[in-house]
Formats: C-alpha cells, sequence, structure tokens
C-alpha cells in the first residue's frame, strides 16, 4: 500500500494554526505519508509537526467555505486549523482520518525513522536479560537464567530469558506454564540485597471450578521461600472477582496446597474501568466554563485520584512485606496490566537505583516491556478516540502518574525530574522510536525491532538530553521511601492532564530561577572548600596561626 492513495490533497496555502497559549500561525499545510506540517513564511514562527499516529480523533465545522478540523492527539492537547475551501478541509480531514488510523506495524513511523543525531549508545543493547542477571549473580547464587521461553512457545508474552529458582528444572517450568494464565509462570521481578527475600509475578492459577492442583507450581513458589519463613501472594482482584474467575477456568491458590503462603487481595481496577476513567478525567480539565463545586465533583466522579490510591497502597504492601522479611507473589487475571504496576512501584519504593535515569529505563524495560505489557493495544487510543474502546487501558500512564506522586513526595531523591516522566508518556503513545511497539518481545523479534528501528533510549542517553531531563535537586539517597497515600497527600498531575489548558510561562520561570539558586549555591559551596583548603594549608605552614 501506498500513503498516496490516501493522501488527496497534500498541500493547502492559508491555512490558520490555532493552539492554547501560543501565536496564531498562518501558512502551509502538508500532509506527508507520517506527519502533519504546518509551516510558515514568518521568522521565529515554530513549525508544527505532528505525527499522525498521535492523532487520536479530529472534528470538522464548516461556517460557509471556511473550514475548520479541530485535532485531538493522544498526548492530549487540542490544536485547530482553519482551512479555506470546504473541498479542501474535507479531503485533508479524510486523509488524517485515514493515515491516524493505519494499524499496520510496519507501515509506523520509527520504521522510515532515520535519527539525525550519533547514537552513542544503542539502546535496544543497553539493557538486556542477560545484564540484568549478571547484577543478580553478584547478590546470589540461588537463581538460574532458564532458556525455556527460547522460541517464545511456553509462553507468548515473556522474554526469551527468564530467572528461576536454580533447583526448578524447564520440565518443571513447561508444567507450571500449563497451569497458569497466559502460559506466564512465577519468574524473578526483584531481588532484595538487603535481606534476600523476592518479589516474583505470574498470570492467576487456572484451578477451575474443580480445584485443579499442580504440585510442580507449588514447588517453584516455594522453592523461592527461606527455611521457616512464609511468604504473601497480593492478588490485585477482589475476593469476588478472584472466585468468579474459576467459572471461565481461573482462581485462587488455595491456602491447602500452599499453606507456607497467605493470600492478600487488594481491588485494582481492570483496564476498561481505566479507560472510562482517563476520559472523564480529561473532559473534566478541558472543560473551563464550571464553578468550584461542579469541577471538583466532576474530578471525584472520574476515579482517577482513587486509581492512583490503590495501586500505590497495593506497591507500598508488597514493600513493606519485602522490607520486613516476607517474599512476595503478585498477581492477578493475566499478571500483565496491575501485576506490573504493582511489582515496578515497589521497586522504586525498595531501590535506589530504580530512582536514577538509567535505573528508571532498565526498569521499565524489565518490568514492561520485557514482561509482555501489550503496550501497542493498550495505548492504540488516549482520552479523546471516538471509537468503542477494545482493550485500550491507561495503565502505563497510570504508572507513570504514582511514580510523580512519589517523586513529589520525595524530590530530591530522584535523579530524573518531571519532564523525563512526560517525555516516556508522550513516546508510549506515539514516537519516531521502536521502544513502544508491539504487545511482546516475540512481536518485536518477529519485527526485527532492534535492527530496523531507533530505541528511545539512544536518544535519553546522549549527554545534552539527560542533563535537560536530570533533577537539579537530586541527592543520592540509599534509603527506602515510604509514600504518604492519605487522599491529601495526592495531587492531580497537571504536568500532563492541565499543560495545554494554561500558560507554563510562571512554572518555568520558577524552575529556570531555581536552578540558578542551586548553581549559585554550588559555586559558593566550592569557595567555601575552597578558603578551607587554603586555611589548612596556612596552619601547617605557621603553627601560631593554628586555631585553639
Amino acid at each position: 500500500m501506498e500513503f498516496a492513495e490516501l493522501i488527496k490533497t497534500p498541500r493547502v496555502d492559508g491555512v490558520v494554526l490555532h493552539r492554547p497559549f501560543m501565536p496564531t500561525v498562518e501558512g502551509t499545510l502538508c500532509l506527508t505519508g507520517h506527519h502533519l506540517i504546518l509551516s510558515s513564511r514568518q521568522d521565529n514562527t515554530e513549525e508544527l509537526w505532528l505525527l499522525h499516529s498521535n492523532i487520536d480523533c479530529i472534528e470538522k465545522r464548516f461556517v460557509g467555505s471556511l473550514g475548520t478540523i479541530i485535532v485531538k492527539c493522544k498526548d492530549l492537547r487540542v490544536i485547530q486549523l482553519d482551512i479555506p475551501g470546504m473541498e479542501e478541509c474535507l479531503n485533508i480531514a479524510n486523509s488524517i482520518e485515514a493515515l491516524s488510523t493505519l494499524d499496520i506495524l510496519s507501515l509506523m513511523y520509527p520504521f522510515f525513522y532515520r535519527p539525525m543525531f550519533e547514537v552513542i549508545e544503542d539502546g535496544w543493547k543497553s539493557f538486556l536479560p542477560l545484564d540484568a542477571f549478571k547484577d543478580l549473580e553478584t547478590m546470589t547464587d540461588e537463581w538460574r537464567l532458564s532458556e525455556v521461553n527460547k522460541d517464545f512457545i511456553v509462553c507468548p508474552s515473556y522474554p526469551p530469558l527468564v530467572a528461576v529458582p536454580k533447583d526448578i528444572d524447564d520440565d518443571t517450568l513447561r508444567k507450571v506454564a500449563s497451569f497458569r494464565h497466559g502460559g506466564r509462570f512465577p519468574v524473578l521481578s526483584y531481588y532484595h540485597k538487603k535481606n534476600g527475600m523476592v518479589m516474583m509475578r505470574s498470570g492467576q492459577p487456572l484451578t477451575g471450578t474443580n480445584g485443579r492442583r499442580c504440585k510442580e507450581d507449588e514447588k517453584l513458589i516455594n522453592a523461592t521461600l527461606r527455611p521457616g519463613k512464609r511468604g504473601y501472594i497480593i492478588d490485585t482482584r477482589t475476593i469476588n472477582v478472584a472466585q468468579q474467575a474459576k467459572a471461565r477456568g481461573g482462581g485462587i491458590e488455595s491456602e491447602a496446597n500452599y499453606p507456607q503462603w497467605r493470600r492478600i487481595h487488594k481491588a485494582v481496577e481492570r483496564s476498561n474501568v481505566l479507560q472510562e476513567s482517563l476520559i472523564k478525567l480529561v473532559e473534566a480539565c478541558n472543560d473551563q466554563s464550571h464553578s468550584m463545586d461542579r469541577w471538583l465533583s466532576k474530578l471525584e466522579a472520574s476515579n482517577w485520584q482513587t486509581h492512583v490510591k490503590e495501586i500505590l497502597t497495593t506497591a507500598c504492601l508488597a514493600a513493606q512485606c519485602i522490607d520486613r522479611g516476607a517474599s512476595v507473589l503478585v498477581h492477578g487475571t493475566e499478571g500483565a496490566d496491575s501485576t506490573l504496576q504493582v511489582t515496578s512501584l515497589a521497586q522504586i519504593i525498595l531501590d535506589p537505583a530504580c530512582r536514577t535515569i538509567r535505573g528508571f529505563q532498565s526498569l521499565v524495560e524489565r518490568e514492561w516491556l520485557q514482561a509482555g505489557h501489550p503496550f501497542q493495544q493498550r495505548c492504540a487510543q488516549s482520552a479523546y478516540s471516538n471509537s468503542k474502546p477494545r482493550q485500550e487501558a491507561p495503565v502505563f500512564l497510570l504508572f507513570l502518574d504514582c511514580v510523580w506522586q512519589i517523586l513529589r513526595q520525595f524530590p530530591c531523591s530522584f535523579e530524573f525530574s518531571e519532564s523525563f516522566l512526560v517525555l516516556v508518556f508522550e513516546h508510549s503513545y506515539a514516537s519516531q522510536f521502536g521502544t513502544f511497539l508491539g504487545n511482546s518481545t516475540a512481536e518485536r523479534a518477529k519485527l526485527s525491532l532492534p535492527e530496523k528501528t531507533v530505541s528511545l533510549w539512544s536518544w535519553v542517553n546522549r549527554p545534552q538530553e539527560l542533563e535537560r531531563l536530570t533533577n537539579p535537586l537530586y541527592e543520592a539517597n540509599s534509603l527506602v521511601i515510604w509514600p504518604s497515600v492519605a487522599p491529601q497527600s495526592l495531587l492531580l498531575w497537571e504536568g500532563v492532564f492541565l499543560r495545554w489548558n494554561r500558560s507554563s510561562k510562571c512554572l518555568d520561570e520558577a524552575y529556570e530561577e531555581m536552578v540558578h539558586i542551586i548553581e549559585y549555591n554550588k559555586e559558593l559551596q566550592n569557595k567555601v572548600n575552597s578558603l578551607r583548603r587554603q586555611l589548612a594549608q596556612l596552619e601547617t605552614e605557621d603553627p601560631l596561626l593554628q586555631t585553639p
């Protein structure tokens, strides 16, 4: 298929672009296979380059011969294009709709993008399972790297290499996989260096209504327990939802078969509920007409902050179990959504390495991309799409919101700034990079993404970009950080949900002033240190100058 077939009118002059808090721009609108571009002949005017894959939906309006297209994007911005001529406007609108809904992965922009920067580090090779296992080997010899899934047959959503207890052979893993949803048998998520406790993740057990049992599964998770220790199974479903799953072949670990494990149920909402919640939240944030009472009422009705609280509470529970000396197994139904939210947030709470820029990239790779979160399905639509949601859900965005909540409560404990989280959110929905394409490692391997596309991390890890994304307040903190989940402690993430609805001028100025103060403080500190060294040298040269 040729992109030209979908572009009825490739260029229109005299188009006027309206964006919130930015000057109106008149110029030429061009459509390419992957971009909507508006350029102006005016000096010092910023061009608009918008990926078609970033467009959630469009709305058309006509007044006489003048047509208007409202473009609503997956990064939540809304722009308006005034196009002279009804036919041109209709052609542009139809082309945008066709190009923005293409779902053939091999036609996506990352396959055509050629970087204009020097690739110093190949991000595809930066966070491989083998490298992560080498780090684990420096701490313990109780685990091994299994190749049981090397052909993606045992579990289509797992990577080829997974960390499992050393005493468990591959035949046992195959039997356990047939007992877990989607073949997602329990694998190592995190090893806590301080006390040797571990966090594992999996899909739900397929016990069904007959109470099916798998002794290999019991052997596998018991192999992670220290002598005399008990473990906790954190199920991200309510007890009722978990019980109902039995009728569909799913279920829970029975206490009779897993006597060394205590099961705890936490209510983390399913993906379809989260999508509705996001739509309501963005609708409330974009409505400028309502009173304070109505705004607060709509914000509460979205339930977004409630979801943030639920996930943070569950992650704190998992972290608390590990910190106090108990290993944990986390799962919901599939083990690829709420499970990953909990395991990754627990690591941010426990492990200071995950609060660095590279550590966070590694976390996203291990606990989301390699762990089989279906990004292509979940991020196919954002908050504006008119089509009925299928498998779309802001699971990853909700995770990033939770990270921002912790960052806001511990502003000096994170090496990265809010800008880094916003950037990762944007690229998870639409990107020139191939990092978030596909639903699993198997799909990415089939598409040859590491060979045919550039990794987001290749761009992020350049010195000039790292400098922009680094938190100026950062001071390495080796302690566990416990976020407050009290309602008054959790705020709306304005940097994502309100950034297109208000001017950022004051915030930008305040940030620049803060950076200036920090730099000035460093200069003064260096001067103090220099004077102290001079004083110490003088004292050694002249004993009479020594302070009493």
